[in-house]
């Protein structure tokens, strides 16, 4: 019995780590952040199976939240969207914040992690992810991207833990 529990604490302790958690982004004004964003790519995830193309996210801050609607559409041309609440858990910095849309009587049971992991300085292009890197977003103020500006962007992901060949890339604005 030794034998296979010492051989399980040396594995263990044989250098594999847990990545930390990226870091977040330098401080965000959320006037500059608000206004619609064009999904370039994501990290496939359940809540969006369903969007086929032109996957947009608009941010409007109101009193103590940011209104989020997230919308696309579905591959039989029809749209869709959805409708939530985004609270910063880090002010002043605005880099981390939960989101919610599913809202009963006043309260949000379930909000995932946001946390605005890299953004351009002129606020043309975002990284968007979480703690646990199960998602994540690339974000632009236009459907499209040049090539030289994704490569620093993948660099980016890179960087911060990801993969960037698990993200798909959006279709095409409408295709």
């Amino acid at each position: 019995m030794r034998i296979p529990v010492l051989s399980l604490l040396l594995v263990m302790a044989s250098g594999v780590a847990v990545a930390a958690q990226p870091a977040p982004a330098a401080p965000i004004d959320l006037a500059r952040y608000a206004g619609t964003w064009h999904e370039i790519a994501r990290k496939p995830h359940f809540f969006q199976r369903n969007c086929a193309k032109d996957v947009t996210a608009t941010y409007t801050p109101a009193d103590g939240y940011v209104k989020v609607v997230n919308a696309c559409v579905q591959a039989d041309g029809t749209p869709m969207s959805v409708e939530g609440k985004a609270f910063v858990t880090d002010a002043p910095l605005n880099r981390k914040l939960k989101v919610g849309f599913f809202e009963l009587l006043g309260w949000m049971p379930f909000k995932g992690d946001y946390w605005i992991l890299d953004i351009d300085p002129a606020y043309r292009w975002v990284i968007v992810g979480g703690p646990e890197r199960e998602y994540a977003w690339i974000l632009a103020r236009t459907p499209t991207l040049d090539p030289a500006t994704r490569g620093y962007i993948d660099a980016r992901l890179t960087a911060h833990g990801y993969d960037p060949k698990s993200l798909s890339v959006g279709a095409a604005p409408g295709h």
